[in-house]
């Protein structure tokens, strides 16, 4: 357990680990490419080394040096692996591999931990089938584990719809793939696509290693076939990281300049910025980062996070300290991520003393008398991060089960501590 120190009108410059979904897209595509590939400045932590150790597991040849990633990439020709793909609780990373695992000629199993088991992947498993593969959830739950067959020897391939209410991971998992299938993919989103933005980065790293696919208003998405290519390919900070610490300027009435993410940044989280503003903080965007600078009151804000699921948590941390009103809505998909992240926000924040509506897609939050707490974690990474903000403003507030940040941002605890420089 770590209880965090409040912090008035905090000034600092930080930098954040590398982008962890653009890490883990760049290293499918690198390991399915031909040739060696160099990712400088990839996210090292709990989610991306049970990805790596897959993927050397499917045939990849890969070596970590600090904070760069060499991959001899397959070339699409995927080695069964002698044992179940283990992944714990990296959602991503067992969406892509399920449909990498397509690729091969025999059986793979992919496997997590207990609360793996309760997130769905029948969206994916039924348009992989649909492709040609044989997939099942070996306990008929819909959730893994579940078992990949490709008796072709590769994906078929062809047309086929998916839901776009589905996680965007199903989609970018079979676009991922795509390129590799016999005969071209043309994927159709029925419906409202959810979190676009991370759809976009799939497309993004894609073209960046040599696919470039005709994507026609975010319903269809026609697919060439072809290899990626190798290359050294540099990611970007986590704006999802980034998120935290310039939530703690706005509470505080600070500043803090996050140096490694900046104007251009193709991660839909840096959407954040544009929220706090509403809120009243004064955003600058220049060549040595980003920098958020916190108001004396803080407001609230309506806003459907659809597209932005994974920073709600941050948001709701800051609309608890808001002199209004904040709805967050349109976000029913975050009570099947790494824990049921709408009830275990709503209940950390009413612990602390705000006042929370809980919504069946979201959350009304309101300012209320503050008071210090426990915060249970639920080993969600993202729910530990968040309420660190929230002692920043709040005495005698402790995170238990800290350590979970390990999934996405091991050095978090040390780099929070700069905030008190």
């Amino acid at each position: 357990m770590i209880t965090v120190r409040p912090q008035r009108s905090i000034k600092a410059s930080i930098t954040v680990p590398g982008s962890k979904s653009l890490t883990q897209r760049a290293l499918v595509t690198s390991a399915l490419a031909d040739g060696e590939s160099i990712i400088r400045g990839a996210l090292i932590s709990e989610d991306t080394n049970l990805l790596i150790e897959a993927l050397r597991s499917l045939g990849a040849e890969i070596t970590v040096e600090a904070e760069d990633v060499v991959i001899n990439g397959t070339g699409g020709l995927i080695k069964i692996p002698k044992k179940p793909l283990y992944m714990g609780n990296n959602g991503t990373g067992i969406r892509f591999l399920t449909a990498v695992s397509a690729l091969g000629g025999g059986r793979v199993v992919l496997t997590g931990s207990q609360r793996m088991e309760q997130r769905p992947i029948q969206d994916l498993l039924d348009v992989l089938n649909k492709l040609g593969a044989e997939t099942i959830s070996i306990n008929g739950t819909g959730c893994p584990p579940v078992k990949v067959m490709s008796p072709s020897g590769t994906l078929p391939g062809g047309p086929v719809t998916i839901a776009g209410s589905s996680s965007s991971q199903f989609i970018s998992a079979i676009l991922l793939v795509a390129p590799y299938a016999r005969r071209k993919v043309i994927l159709e989103i029925e419906g409202e696509l959810v979190s676009t933005p991370y759809v976009f980065m799939t497309l993004k790293v894609m073209n960046d290693f040599g696919i470039s696919v005709l994507c026609k208003d975010y319903r269809i998405f026609d697919v060439p076939q072809g290899r990626y290519i190798s290359r050294v390919y540099t990611v970007e900070g986590d704006a999802s990281n980034a998120s935290y610490f310039w939530a703690a300027a706005a509470v505080t009435g600070g500043r803090v300049c996050v140096e490694n993410v900046f104007a251009d940044t193709i991660q839909g989280d840096a959407a954040f910025l544009n929220i706090l503003e509403k809120m009243g903080c004064r955003v600058e965007k220049g060549d040595d980062g980003i920098t958020v600078f916190g108001p004396e009151r803080l407001q609230g804000v309506t806003v459907d996070m659809n597209r932005w699921p994974d920073i709600v948590p941050t948001l709701a941390v800051v609309a608890a300290q808001a002199e209004t009103e904040t709805v967050i809505k349109n976000v029913a998909h975050l009570r099947i991520k790494e824990t049921d992240r709408l009830r275990a926000v709503a209940t950390e924040l009413r612990k602390i003393g705000a006042q929370v509506e809980e919504l069946p897609d979201g959350l009304v939050i309101r300012k209320g008398g503050p008071c210090g707490g426990v915060i249970e974690t639920y080993n969600d990474h993202r729910i530990a991060m968040s309420f660190a903000v929230a002692g920043l403003v709040t005495p005698d507030i402790s995170i238990a089960g800290e350590e979970c940040v390990a999934k996405s941002f091991p050095s978090f605890w040390e780099t929070f501590d700069q905030l008190y420089a």
